[in-house]
């Protein structure tokens, strides 16, 4: 295929870039080529979207069934105005409400909403804790075994206090405002989580959490 294909704004290579690597991600999907082998080459260099994805340098965000990687989102919240990083990772784990033998969760959500709603977290983070340096949302879907890791949220800043505050309002809001579902698997059956709850908005989260 002609990169030129690509570009939606004739003339524009920034914009080739951006739809190149969106293009990528989609056929990594069907043809399992790495998703990271194609996005390292560009380095996340522009603000990058799709139906799963976000990323413009500052926020990333993330849907994917793809094994969480902590230490490379730790290692890119990083930065040299930021003293402090705080990586929440949410684990499977082998028990949960009234089950005492559970072997594997699998996690359904809406995709279409999913980005948008994380940016409506990451938005109100920023508005909260103005001084906050990278942000990383990112949850996975499918089926996942005892230890794995099923979210992240990696928050970085000047000082510890913002980092730690922003990062438990991130997996809080997270929780109650994506449309993301677990279903538990365990030795009698299976069946979705007891600790479902309504979907909220995240700026009504905010307010009652500072009620």
């Amino acid at each position: 295929m002609n990169p030129g294909a690509l570009v939606r704004r004739k003339g524009c290579i920034e914009e080739m870039f951006t739809e190149f690597v969106i293009i990528g991600r989609h056929v990594r999907e069907a043809s399992q080529v790495p998703r990271r082998s194609v996005v390292a080459i560009l380095r996340y260099a522009l603000r990058v979207t799709s139906r799963r994805f976000f990323d413009n340098g500052e926020t990333l965000i993330e849907l994917t069934s793809d094994e969480l990687r902590v230490g490379e989102l730790y290692d890119w919240s990083v930065l040299p105005r930021c003293g402090a990083v705080v990586v929440f990772s949410g684990t499977v784990r082998d028990h949960s409400e009234g089950r005492s033998d559970v072997t594997t969760l699998t996690y359904e959500a809406y995709d279409e909403q999913v980005v948008p709603k994380c940016l409506e977290i990451a938005n109100e983070m920023r508005r909260t804790w103005s001084d906050l340096g990278r942000i990383a949302l990112v949850h996975r879907v499918g089926e996942l075994k005892l230890g794995e890791s099923s979210v992240l949220v990696v928050v970085s800043a000047p000082h510890r206090p913002e980092a730690f505050e922003a990062a438990r309002f991130g997996i809080d809001a997270l929780k109650a405002t994506v449309p993301i579902w677990k279903r538990e698997k365990w030795g009698e059956g299976s069946d979705w989580a007891h600790g479902a709850q309504h979907i909220t908005d995240v700026t009504n989260l905010n307010n009652e959490s500072h009620s």
